[in-house]
């Protein structure tokens, strides 16, 4: 059985995030410092690797300064910062040669504690954003950087009362959104739409005569677990975001003998508290739970009570590397998960899981009996 495409007015519409949309804005502002005026639109190298334009919405240019904004488009994933007029002010550092400088402005959230893998006290503009943004910079003001800097400044207007519908207060992420993004595109997760989508991937794979799939959050994930299971085929491998339960009950109807789960410590957190639908908005990390694995590998109580007290699941797992505990504390982690999902759906399938670090490295796994 093959599968059957989605008429084209029912396909959902991908975004781009507010990463690639600050990238965008930074790189028009560039080239008006280097042309002397800021185009209209402008093509934007995106962290996946694809180029795409980018209309410029407004811009302004002055001596020594350009800014220019790039209005973000969600696509069909309904995100609060859908229309946000992403700025981005570029400006000359005299003699300060090849240095690319990088600073938050109104709007962006500033961090205010650790686990975030950001810099306590530095805006919320997350390492791949961060470093795309540079990316750009650099090619589109290669000229101004032989002799001279360039300070960036992202700011996002109204971003503060967008961020008051987020977790980011809980995170430690205060006056502001984030800027966030690994591959530069948003795929419209949260809708009803995707769900049904995740569903028949799954039913897909199984109708070639396969009895696997591969579960995973997101893009990282998944080019992760195509690296550990090269023999699987691509239609095994199901970016379900958000939505595990839609994905485990279509497995069970589908009458699968393995399922895989890939993801890191965050989200796995999440479904070892027995999450099933894993957005940031839906529940907050069980730190508590970390903390307790902390102290079954006899991690100190001043150390297990900060784990706990603290709001991210990121923040935990730093701190067992720099203990040297980073697979035995995700291995326990990922056996919680198994331990949590596994009597939801008895006889039913193998569950393995598998745990990445945040540059998509493997660290631990376990699997159901």
């Amino acid at each position: 059985m093959t599968e059957k495409k989605r008429p084209a007015k029912e396909r959902l519409r991908s975004g781009f995030t507010t990463g690639a949309c600050a990238a965008a804005a930074a790189r028009a502002a560039a080239l008006g410092l280097v042309h002397g005026e800021i185009p209209a639109s402008v093509e934007t190298l995106l962290p996946n690797g694809q180029r795409v334009n980018f209309t410029v919405y407004e811009s302004e240019l002055r001596e020594g300064t350009a800014r220019a904004v790039v209005i973000k488009d969600a696509g069909d994933d309904p995100d609060c910062t859908h229309g946000a007029h992403m700025t981005v002010e570029v400006s000359v550092l005299p003699y300060q040669i090849d240095q690319v400088q990088l600073r938050g402005g109104i709007g962006v959230g500033v961090v205010t504690q650790p686990g975030l893998g950001l810099a306590v006290g530095g805006p919320a503009i997350n390492p791949v954003p961060r470093k795309n943004i540079e990316t750009n910079i650099r090619e589109a003001g290669a000229s101004l950087l032989e002799a001279n800097g360039l300070l960036v400044i992202v700011s996002v207007p109204g971003g503060e009362d967008m961020a008051k519908k987020t977790l980011n207060a809980r995170l430690g992420i205060l006056g502001g959104i984030s800027i966030l993004g690994t591959t530069g595109i948003v795929k419209p997760y949260s809708t009803s739409a995707f769900r049904a989508s995740v569903v028949q991937g799954i039913q897909v794979a199984a109708n070639q005569g396969h009895n696997t799939v591969v579960l995973t959050t997101g893009g990282r994930t998944e080019k992760f677990t195509m690296q550990e299971l090269p023999h699987l085929a691509e239609s095994c491998f199901i970016q379900m975001g958000d939505f595990l339960r839609y994905a485990l009950d279509a497995a069970k109807r589908c009458q699968l003998e393995q399922v895989v789960i890939g993801g890191m410590v965050g989200k796995l957190t999440k479904m070892a508290q027995g999450e099933t639908i894993t957005h940031a908005n839906r529940a907050e990390v069980d730190t508590g739970l970390l903390a307790d694995i902390a102290q079954e590998l006899n991690v100190g109580v001043e150390l297990c009570d900060a784990i706990r007290q603290n709001q991210t699941a990121r923040f935990a797992s730093e701190q067992m590397q720099a203990l040297g505990l980073s697979e035995p504390f995700h291995r326990r982690l990922a056996e919680r998960v198994v331990g949590t999902l596994i009597p939801r759906y008895p006889n039913t399938f193998r569950l393995t899981v598998l745990v990445c670090d945040f540059d998509g490295k493997k660290i631990a796994e376990a699997s159901s009996s």
